[in-house]
């Protein structure tokens, strides 16, 4: 297992939070999300993919995906929706509340985060309870790439829970300080809400690697095996260089259908498809941030040809790689 490797992949697909909601729940309540996808407009504007999470500051409560099994969340718990489903968290388990999809964006150019109070299934905006709440929560929205190629979204559970642990309590901690950031409105607090979250989801990618089950599949779980991991750090270390199967086995210590079979049963991948994806979404960052010539983009990620660069960008994104840098930069 190689940290750096998960590392690569989030700096890469561009990662960033933002810290939404600071929500208070008394008696019986209920607040349901709608799909990411119809709000990410307002939440996260500009981002392909959009996740939604919750940490439980006090108290408990329960949430679910929209037709899924409730999960129970406690003080410290974190949960993250990573496919952007429709949800629940509530006071009991298989409670509902209308979703209110136009409040996110009549609400999208007020300052961060907003307030809620949910009382009896009441929801109050920008209310302070009378009396002490039952639960307390923080919410936001973690927005990223999925195109060329984003391996980590598509290794998360729909639904994931991370439980308090003893060492985790600067979790809560920092979501504290970011809802008490958020009252005082100094400069920098939105950055400072922006990096926190960020900060909570790979805090959370690295308690989920550590706890994957032996014999789990995907590509988490090929970071975590002994050579799998090994070959995928080569991969990210050297994209541009002019890998084969054979050279990647030789370096190890598997030989070239062993390292073949085990790659693409635990990443769905061939070793040199994912150097292929791979290369793909690092030359869409150098085209999205930089003013490479096309030409410069080709050679940094390993290919000699812009012709046959073209080629394989145009057939994993669907255009071209100039036409696809002028869209996305306008």
């Amino acid at each position: 297992m190689n940290q750096d490797t998960l590392s690569d992949v989030l700096r890469n697909i561009r990662l960033r939070g933002a810290l939404y909601f600071s929500v208070s729940g008394t008696r019986e309540w209920a607040a349901e999300a709608p799909p990411s996808r119809d709000i990410a407009a307002a939440v996260m504007p500009g981002a392909e993919h959009v996740m939604e999470f919750h940490v439980v500051l006090s108290g408990k409560c329960w949430a679910a995906a929209i037709g899924g099994a409730p999960v129970h969340l406690a003080a410290g718990d974190v949960v993250i929706f990573a496919h952007g489903d429709a949800h629940v968290v509530s006071s009991a388990p298989g409670m509902r509340a209308p979703p209110d999809t136009h409040c996110y964006f009549e609400r999208q150019h007020q300052p961060l985060p907003f307030t809620l109070h949910l009382d009896a299934c009441e929801v109050r905006a920008d209310a302070v309870p009378t009396g002490a709440a039952d639960t307390m929560l923080v919410c936001g929205f973690l927005g990223c790439d999925v195109r060329p190629f984003n391996p980590l979204i598509a290794a998360l559970p729909r639904l994931l829970h991370l439980p308090s642990a003893g060492d985790q309590g600067w979790v809560v901690q920092c979501m504290r300080q970011a809802a008490a950031e958020s009252k005082d409105r100094r400069p920098g607090g939105g950055a400072m809400l922006e990096r926190l979250s960020e900060m909570l989801f790979i805090d959370a990618m690295r308690r989920y690697l550590a706890a994957l089950p032996e014999g789990s599949e995907g590509w988490l779980a090929g970071l975590r095996d002994r050579f799998v991991g090994q070959a995928l750090t080569l991969l990210h270390a050297a994209p541009e260089a002019p890998w084969t199967v054979e050279e990647l086995g030789r370096r190890v210590g598997l030989s070239r259908s062993a390292l073949h079979e085990r790659f693409a049963a635990l990443t769905g991948l061939a070793p040199m498809q994912y150097l292929a994806n791979w290369r793909m979404q690092l030359a869409a960052t150098l085209l999205r941030e930089t003013t490479h010539p096309v030409a410069a983009v080709a050679q940094e990620v390993g290919y000699e040809s812009e012709a046959a660069f073209a080629r394989a960008f145009k057939r994993l994104v669907g255009q071209p790689p100039a036409s696809w840098r002028r869209k996305v930069k306008a």
